[in-house]
């Protein structure tokens, strides 16, 4: 099983990243998806969640109408867009796997995202 981050990096704010996380080894359409992210010296956070249909979606207050989770059932991938980024949302961001019905989840590694001047 494995889930792999990429597209993280270092951006100005206001600018944008797209996050991507490819997922292999589960039965990806069983799963809802979410992003986390854990910022120094803070507790990790929920910052988006997608259904496993993709149809319904949540967020986190401080990243709703910038943030936008998707994901792609038949390429194993889930994706956060991220416009008119803070320095606040400056921190490790996770993708994670979760089954309730089953009790099974997976986290990928992390990808750094640093918003600065």
């Amino acid at each position: 099983v494995q889930l792999v981050e990429s597209g993280g990096g270092l951006v100005q704010p206001g600018n944008s990243l797209r996050l991507s996380c490819a997922a292999s080894g589960f039965t990806f359409e069983n799963y809802a998806l979410s992003w986390y992210r854990q910022a120094p010296g803070k507790e990790r956070e929920l910052v988006a969640t997608i259904n496993r249909a993709g149809g319904s979606t949540n967020y986190a207050d401080s990243v709703k109408g910038r943030f936008t989770i998707s994901r792609d059932n038949a390429k194993n991938m889930v994706y956060l867009q991220m416009n008119s980024l803070k320095p606040e949302d400056t921190a490790v961001y996770y993708c994670s796997a979760v089954w309730r019905a089953v009790g099974l989840s997976y986290w990928g590694q992390g990808t750094q995202v640093t918003v600065s001047t």
